[in-house]
């Protein structure tokens, strides 16, 4: 099943398997660049020549640039959570490079939804969302920890 919400969703609405899918977000060259450039200057990031000898075998998006994009879609379309996205942990990882001309998408799958025992007006939610380009293949798998409010009554 997939949701689409426009409105803020709760800790109370949020139900195991339910799925969201993000709008999308072309990536180009200057981007890579751009990001790697201000944030991690590596070779592989920033010179499609010298890049072609090293082990990504041509120009790739640093981890946290295609992180940074899966955020801001997340925030934006993806996963709208009460709140804001709050996150209480993270696990990341990234099984194929981002590569120029990727347009990436994020679909999140809630996997738990856990209310506080302590802290009634709150839980914690797992979410797994894979970040994937336009041929659906899978550039980033992160699994995080969420604080979500609860509906107040």
């Amino acid at each position: 099943m997939t949701a689409t919400a426009p409105e803020k969703l709760y800790l109370d609405d949020l139900v195991p398997g339910a799925r969201y899918v993000s709008a999308g977000h072309a990536l180009d060259a200057a981007q890579i660049k751009t990001y790697a450039g201000d944030f991690d200057p590596q070779y592989f990031h920033l010179d499609e020549a010298a890049a072609q000898g090293s082990l990504f075998g041509g120009l790739a998006a640093s981890g946290w640039h295609t992180a940074a994009i899966t955020m801001r879609l997340l925030v934006t379309s993806g996963l709208p959570l009460a709140g804001g996205l709050i996150g209480a942990g993270v696990e990341l990882s990234w099984p194929q490079p981002t590569r120029p001309d990727d347009v990436l998408h994020v679909e999140s799958e809630i996997l738990s939804v856990t209310p506080s025992r302590s802290r009634p007006d709150r839980g914690m939610v797992a979410v797994r969302s894979e970040t994937k380009n336009q041929r659906g293949e899978v550039r980033q798998v992160m699994v995080a920890k969420m604080v979500v409010p609860r509906r107040i009554v």
